[in-house]
């Protein structure tokens, strides 16, 4: 591993906290009863936080480390209109007017968002980017170009506009690709301030946040409350929401089962003069490839350096070999990056869920939302609403992910031994779809 791709102070904390350190909560004893408690103090907890206690409900957030410490604070900030799921197959599996059905909410969730951020004047650095996906190989702009189509024809709510090859260079500086879609529309934001904006929200609210209090049970008991144990103390609570995802562990073990938690990496270049931004992402866009371990790119908010990330399933040496492997990625699209150093790397989990959808529902009386398969940003937060509402008995908190059936496996059970010979078959996927690529 090359010592010379890493810039003097270099780190391995997310880019994202040097504008959004993580909050650390008053060391306060924790109460003994609570009205809602919820498990986890990301955007899916803390939403719902926000929406009880603007409806006259009590919220206890807690957390195992600081507020918003995991994929809240650690993802790409995009802020997309779709699922991870392509539509097609999506279709195809649930049928046209389910598959539509679900799709739509992946726009519900992103038309939520933006409203809650101009509502509340959340300052996160949004703004409108339109995403641009590249093309691996010829064949996959052709996938692109069906799959957009379909869901055009499907009526849902979509600004999709195919780039080709000899045109991509007005939205990427590189000729590695060949061509792509670009998706009107999406935005982005800067993840770590949005989350801090939703924090402050809940508290001014109402909402009471406990972190580095890490729940170890949760039970049941016969008269339909819960006992919530936690490293600090016990907290009984008249309803509980589990907003773990990509973090869930065995004190939730019935979710942990039915969550795959997936690695993600990104990186952070030095920064960069605002000409060679302009060349490289000229028109600002988000934006990430067709493959099946993807890599996305961006501008930093403040529009100083490039942030690329991606997928890898296991640790694999952890951030600092990651960074060359991302630095590696960076540079086969943008060659001119070579010499570049990096200020950051830092590493994240997606949760997964086996049939690739968002779930939310209630198992033995606790409620959840989780499952966001990458798209948690947008997904996270408009679910967050939803279960909230849901405890709050509201209809308005029903959606189409409702009563679905949340998957787990037999082979799996908490320890996810398989990731690294998935993650290595996706990448001998992308390896052949190049290969065999006309």
């Amino acid at each position: 591993m090359s010592a010379d791709i890493f810039a003097p102070g270099f780190k391995t904390d997310p880019y994202w906290w040097e504008a959004a350190p993580r909050p650390q909560t008053p060391a306060k004893p924790l109460p003994t009863e609570a009205d809602v408690v919820i498990v986890g103090s990301g955007y899916t907890g803390t939403s719902a936080a926000l929406t009880l206690v603007r409806n006259g409900r009590g919220a206890l957030l807690l957390d195992a480390e600081d507020p918003g410490y995991g994929a809240s604070s650690r993802n790409a900030g995009y802020v997309g209109r779709t699922l991870w799921h392509k539509f097609e197959p999506l279709s195809r599996k649930y049928g046209k007017e389910a598959g539509k059905d679900l799709a739509s909410q992946a726009v519900e969730a992103h038309n939520y968002v933006v409203n809650l951020i101009e509502k509340e004047q959340i300052r996160c650095h949004f703004k409108y980017t339109s995403r641009f996906i590249a093309a691996h190989t010829p064949s996959h702009y052709k996938k692109l170009t069906k799959d957009y189509d379909k869901l055009r024809d499907a009526g849902i709510e979509m600004n999709v506009e195919m780039v080709p090859k000899e045109r991509q260079r007005e939205e990427i500086g590189s000729d590695r690709y060949h061509g792509g879609v670009l998706l009107h529309g999406a935005g982005a934001v800067h993840p770590g301030l949005y989350h801090l904006g939703l924090l402050e929200r809940a508290v001014a609210s109402g909402a009471e946040v406990h972190g580095r209090t890490k729940v170890t049970n949760i039970v049941r008991e016969n008269d339909g409350r819960f006992t919530v144990t936690t490293a600090r103390g016990t907290v009984r609570a008249k309803d509980v929401i589990v907003a773990t995802c990509g973090y869930s562990g065995p004190e939730v073990k019935w979710f942990q089962h039915r969550i795959l938690p997936i690695k993600l990496f990104q990186i952070a270049t030095e920064p960069l003069p605002k000409e060679t931004l302009d060349r490289l992402i000229p028109r600002g866009r988000t934006l990430m490839d067709s493959k099946i371990n993807i890599y996305w790119f961006r501008r930093s908010p403040d529009d100083t350096r490039i942030i690329v990330g991606g997928r890898c399933g296991t640790e694999d040496g952890g951030p600092l070999d990651k960074a060359q492997v991302l630095h590696e990625a960076m540079t086969e699209v943008f060659p001119e990056l070579k010499s570049v150093k990096l200020t950051h790397c830092w590493e994240g989990q997606t949760g997964l869920s086996f049939d690739e959808l968002p779930h939310i529902g209630t198992h033995d009386g606790v409620h959840y939302a989780m499952g966001y398969c990458g798209v948690g940003m947008p997904m996270g937060t408009y679910l967050g609403n939803k279960v909230g509402l849901k405890v709050l008995g509201k209809p308005e908190g029903k959606t189409p992910f409702d009563g679905r059936p949340f998957p787990g496996r037999s082979y799996y059970w908490g320890r996810p031994w398989f990731v690294p010979f998935i993650m290595a078959y996706y990448n001998f996927m992308d390896w052949w779809d190049r290969f065999t690529s006309k």
